[in-house]
């Protein structure tokens, strides 16, 4: 797990100006960045005893991505699994945790918010309450989620002749975008860190008034609550980028650098396609592209799916 490639994106982004790295996440055993913090902190609970093998069930909330690096984890582990998703994880997410042996919820919208996220953490919250031996790990809050992403940086800064000048990251957790940024003020590295967050999310702050009404669609990025990983300063700018740049941004890299990525993927390329013209000649970027584009085919790489969407 981890020591994952970093790739040049010389055709999206010629190297004339300012050169791109992708760190293609997809290559870790889950297909997603999200091994790293499932691993970091269904270990940690391991070694305290607060998880036993054939014993104890793990409960969380996932739109995707966590749910089958904790299906298989906890399938190698010998622990059970509910995992709580909505209506917007993909067909072909849910069958692999199935395939692992969890159990999958399905929740509609919180009534209340019109957002899925607050459905489903209150649906864990309830089956905590019900399920013998249960184990939250709670992504949003884990300390263990950051601390993996120290080691994401640190392979960054190894793979390259020095720091970059800019970090490119989608934002949903935070942990990612935490971990990173406490690697590199630690490390006093001059790396400028942009988060990519979506359109009607209020991880940085309450939406503007033309996001209100937005419903995303395409998990991986964003929140409709503030983690409580986040702290203020991680980033030095937040980028807000819509379900659309999401679908343009994913179509840009395959065409050009024929990677086939996911929609959170998407959002970080065209977070950078939008910053290219503040970027300054000579800069180094890393752009961290959390999972590949496989698990997408019905809906992002689906031309009746945009057209249905997006007209």
């Amino acid at each position: 797990m981890g020591a994952t490639p970093l790739v040049a994106l010389d055709r999206l982004f010629p190297p004339d100006r300012f050169q791109v790295h992708g760190k293609c996440e997809r290559f870790n055993p889950g297909g997603s960045i999200k091994d790293r913090a499932a691993r970091s902190m269904i270990e940690h609970a391991l070694s305290t005893g607060e998880l036993v093998p054939g014993v104890s069930t793990v409960v969380e909330s996932s739109s995707g991505n966590l749910g089958i690096a904790l299906a298989q984890l906890c399938n190698f582990y010998r622990l059970g699994l509910i995992c709580v998703v909505d209506p917007r994880t993909t067909a072909q997410n849910t069958a692999i945790m199935r395939a692992y042996g969890a159990t999958v919820e399905v929740v509609d919208r919180d009534p209340e918010t019109g957002e899925y996220l607050p459905a489903r953490l209150r649906r864990v919250r309830e089956l905590l309450r019900t399920v013998p031996d249960a184990h939250w790990p709670d992504q949003y809050g884990n300390e263990y989620n950051a601390l993996a992403h120290h080691h994401t940086m640190r392979e960054i800064c190894e793979a390259l002749p020095k720091a970059p000048d800019y970090l490119f990251l989608a934002a949903g957790t935070t942990g990612t975008l935490r971990g990173c940024a406490e690697y590199i003020a630690a490390e006093g590295l001059p790396t400028r860190v942009v988060a990519v967050d979506a359109v009607g999310s209020v991880i940085f702050g309450p939406p503007e008034p033309w996001e209100r009404g937005h419903h995303r669609t395409i998990p991986g990025h964003g929140a409709a609550v503030v983690p409580p990983l986040l702290r203020p300063g991680l980033a030095e700018r937040v980028v807000k980028v819509t379900d659309l740049d999401c679908v343009r941004g994913c179509r840009s890299l395959l065409a050009e650098e024929s990677i086939l990525a996911g929609g959170s993927s998407g959002a970080v390329v065209a977070a950078l396609l939008d910053a290219a013209s503040r970027i300054g000649p000579g800069a180094t970027c890393v752009a961290i592209l959390p999972d590949g584009g496989d698990r997408y085919l019905d809906t992002i790489y689906s031309d009746a799916w945009v057209e249905s969407r997006f007209g």
